[in-house]
């Protein structure tokens, strides 16, 4: 990188520190920099998985798995939502790596803001539909027709989107552009945290701690009961059969790993970072820590979507034969294995005709 480039990004950095910290916690860029390159980088590799996952994933639903079953629709719902997620990547792109400008209006800061938030517990209360309804078919068959029915599918994604947005809307009015020195910033929502002693720092901050215990901590605890109950009734008898408890198992897994690896760090680090912001005192390399911790929570969160992507395969709705049959990978692979199993024949035959 050239001196004058170097010098340019650290004084952006410098700039950039007065808006997130103050005029006094220049102690280090690291977080800064890591914003600018970290940020860029790992969003940009949600968008293009993203993007292709869900699209393909929304296609084979709506083209080969008709008619849909309640499961069905949870994962075109989850596919949607993930799908209206990653379209927002790469306006953060753009202002993470050129420097944490924002040059697209209000509007467009709160929407992309608050489309981050919306998938992220639109992706919770979906899993957990999904954990739910797993629950009812396992440990309780003689329901299991009824909760696969159209309808309870319909219910439960109206429900889901109606509860997210109204988990989410109060920070619509809490997210806005900033302005410092002829550049605007649209920060993320712990960093529009205000000092303490401001009026709505006390308010943002329950609403905060309001928005995880409700949106996340809640639902972690009806998945967890669901699946130990999951496990219980396929550990105590022969209810199923071999793959499906496989099935049900691994995506007993890859449903808590999403949780405890995509959920999990994103809300603790928030509170940190909400803490440590709105407290006067704290020394300004802890603050600097928990930030840079904090940004490479929010992409691992983002990261979610890559587990859906797996889930659809694991949800019992032939997904995983309906994919190799859009793109005939189902046909290359029967002929393939044909043209093995006949070459393996074949020289069995030529060692039996030698001997």
């Amino acid at each position: 990188m050239a001196p004058g480039s170097w010098s340019t990004r650290l004084k952006s950095s410098a700039m950039a520190s007065i808006i997130y910290y103050g005029e006094f916690h220049n102690c280090t860029f690291v977080d800064r920099l890591m914003q600018h390159y970290f940020l860029p980088v790992s969003y940009s590799i949600i968008f293009i998985v993203g993007l292709v996952g869900n699209v393909t994933s929304i296609g084979v639903y709506v083209t080969k798995l008709r008619p849909w079953k309640s499961s069905s629709i949870l994962m075109v719902n989850l596919a949607v939502t993930d799908l209206l997620y990653v379209l927002s990547m790469p306006f953060l792109v753009h202002y993470y790596s050129n420097g944490d400008s924002w040059v697209l209006g209000d509007f467009m800061c709160r929407f992309v803001r608050f489309g981050f938030h919306f998938n992220l517990y639109g992706s919770i209360l979906f899993l957990t539909c999904h954990a739910v309804f797993r629950y009812v078919v396992v440990a309780k068959p003689l329901r299991a027709l009824q909760v696969q029915q159209k309808f309870w599918g319909i219910v439960a994604c109206s429900a889901v989107w109606v509860i997210a947005a109204a988990e989410i809307f109060p920070m619509l009015t809490m997210i806005s552009l900033t302005e410092h020195d002829n550049k605007t910033y649209c920060l993320d929502f712990a960093s529009t945290i205000p000092a303490e002693g401001d009026e709505d720092t006390d308010d943002m901050r329950w609403y905060s701690l309001t928005l995880t215990t409700v949106g996340f901590l809640l639902p972690l605890v009806v998945v967890s009961m669901c699946y130990i109950c999951i496990g219980r009734k396929l550990a105590d008898g022969p209810s199923m059969t071999t793959s499906c408890r496989m099935r049900a198992r691994c995506s007993t897994v890859l449903i808590l790993v999403v949780f405890v690896v995509c959920f999990l760090p994103y809300h603790l680090l928030r509170e940190l970072r909400i803490e440590t912001r709105s407290r006067l005192g704290i020394p300004c390399m802890v603050e600097r820590v928990v930030h840079a911790a904090y940004i490479v929570s929010r992409p691992l969160a983002g990261f979610n979507t890559f587990f859906n992507l797996a889930l659809y395969t694991l949800s019992g709705d032939q997904f995983r034969g309906a994919l190799l049959n859009t793109f005939y990978w189902k046909s290359w692979l029967t002929k393939s294995l044909s043209l093995v199993h006949v070459a393996i024949v074949s020289r069995s035959h030529s060692d039996v005709a030698a001997v």
